[in-house]
């Protein structure tokens, strides 16, 4: 469905897909040679667009704020909060505790491992940008502190995340794929978990240590508000910054619990404290809850002035604005894409090509998620599309577990410039736009392939 009231496009498949790619292509020539801000190019570029695809004049602006608005809704509480509890978790010592003690347990050589499994663990309750910016903090410190670059600890806890969110249900795209497409949710969990965590073995640990040995970037200070603070002598116990970290995901997590409850019948949904609770279990109000005890807890539990804490915030938000907004007009140009009608003109054309379900999903999903940016759309519009075709083969249990994870699988494909997990990541991880598309678009569309390998073994057993 066009996502503008009472306009259908006019323009045909050929003439869209053509503006799609020119506006990328516009973008790219923007950022890397006319070193145009990403904030600015972005916003240009999704401008021309709108004219572009016929967009009514009117319904222009709108679309463009929407769009905007829409993606800050989602990052851009995530990402302060994020960073304040980053910069809280570095300057007081804690980055550099909890770091000591993952070094003695799991030796240097492992600790790219072992931050990719923790960031597995915490991936399946939390969504991957909220996971994302908890995570960072603690990857960087690690990458202080043994050298070899960010992207050798950096990629691997990224990729789990990615992982996680796009094959693993409570994340909302393998959910409502599950649910268009009919397939038991239980399963879905298992296999999703099956193929998630070897897919993140290959193509975001093994892959991240290649390139980490290959293109060594510096540790950046983003989410800790400035250059590393100076250590201090007695930080606190790493059981307590491990308590922090885990505060936010178990609030989520039991959130998603009621919600499940509340599916199976268990509890009354449209009771009161089922309301309140949902709403306190929310990701926003996870970490601003979890912000306020690391406040309390390493600041001025531990003699920090409430001063001290104030300028330690303040101090946070600073270096994550431009984060914040480029993240937010990557998906305005997303939004565009998809007002303009690119995105429904590329899936009505390869939902005719009359291939088997089980491919033709990957690749409308995998098409979608290249012409317009958010995998979760991609997800759930492919699955919508081939739900009629699904639900009238006949399919098996597993069968039909394939086909949701094959849609996954096609789903994260090639994050570029119009997804706004491109940008969040490349800027968190202190990357241009040249180095974000060798390595994150490339680890994405090898997790997609891999994925969907693994998801075609499971379809011929099924």
């Amino acid at each position: 469905m066009n996502t503008i009231e009472n306009w259908v496009p006019t323009l045909g498949a050929g003439a869209l897909l053509g503006i799609a790619a020119g506006a990328i292509a516009l973008l790219l020539v923007l950022i890397m040679y006319l070193r145009v801000h990403a904030f600015l190019a972005l916003v240009v570029v999704s401008l021309l667009t709108a004219f572009a695809a016929g967009i009514p004049a009117a319904a222009v602006i709108p679309t463009l704020t929407g769009g905007f608005g829409t993606t800050l809704g989602g990052v851009a509480l995530l990402v302060g909060l994020g960073a304040i509890l980053g910069r809280l978790v570095e300057v007081t010592g804690g980055a550099q505790s909890l770091t000591d003690a993952l070094i003695s347990r799991f030796g240097e050589h492992r600790a790219p491992l072992a931050l990719g499994v923790s960031s597995l663990v915490f991936g399946f309750p939390i969504f991957f940008d909220a996971g994302l910016v908890v995570m960072l903090p603690i990857v960087f410190a690690v990458a202080r502190r043994l050298g070899g670059g960010v992207l050798r600890y950096g990629l691997p806890a990224a990729g789990a995340f990615s992982v996680m969110h796009v094959f693993v249900p409570p994340h909302p795209g393998p959910v409502a794929a599950t649910e268009l497409l009919g397939a038991d949710v239980g399963l879905v969990i298992a296999f999703g978990l099956l193929l998630a965590i070897p897919t993140w073995y290959v193509t975001s640990y093994l892959y991240g240590l290649w390139v980490g040995e290959r293109l060594v970037l510096p540790v950046p200070t983003i989410l800790s508000g400035g250059p590393q603070a100076e250590h201090d002598e007695n930080p606190p116990r790493p059981a307590t910054v491990v308590a922090l970290l885990l505060l936010p995901l178990v609030m989520i997590f039991t959130n998603t619990g009621l919600d499940a409850a509340r599916a199976a019948g268990l509890v009354d949904g449209d009771a009161s404290w089922y309301a309140v609770a949902r709403a306190l279990g929310s990701t926003p109000v996870a970490l601003l809850v979890t912000v306020l005890v690391a406040s309390f807890v390493l600041g001025i539990r531990r003699g920090k002035g409430k001063d001290t804490v104030e300028k330690l915030v303040d101090s946070a938000l600073g270096p994550v604005c431009a984060v914040i907004l480029i993240t937010g007009a990557g998906g305005m140009f997303g939004a565009v894409l998809r007002a303009g009608g690119i995105g429904d003109a590329l899936s009505d054309g390869l939902s005719d090509l009359g291939m088997p379900v089980f491919v033709a999903g990957f690749v409308i999903a995998a098409a979608l998620r290249v012409a317009q940016g958010s995998a979760t759309v991609a997800l759930t519009t492919a699955a919508g599309l081939v739900q009629p075709v699904v639900l009238a083969g006949g399919f098996s249990a597993l069968e039909l577990v394939a086909i949701v994870l094959a849609l996954a699988a096609g789903s994260v494909i090639a994050s570029h410039v119009n997804d706004s997990g491109f940008w969040l990541v490349g800027r968190l991880m202190g990357m241009d736009v040249r180095t974000t598309l060798k390595t994150w678009t490339v680890m994405e569309t090898t997790i997609s392939l891999v994925g969907f390998g693994l998801a075609g073994i499971l379809f011929l057993a099924g």
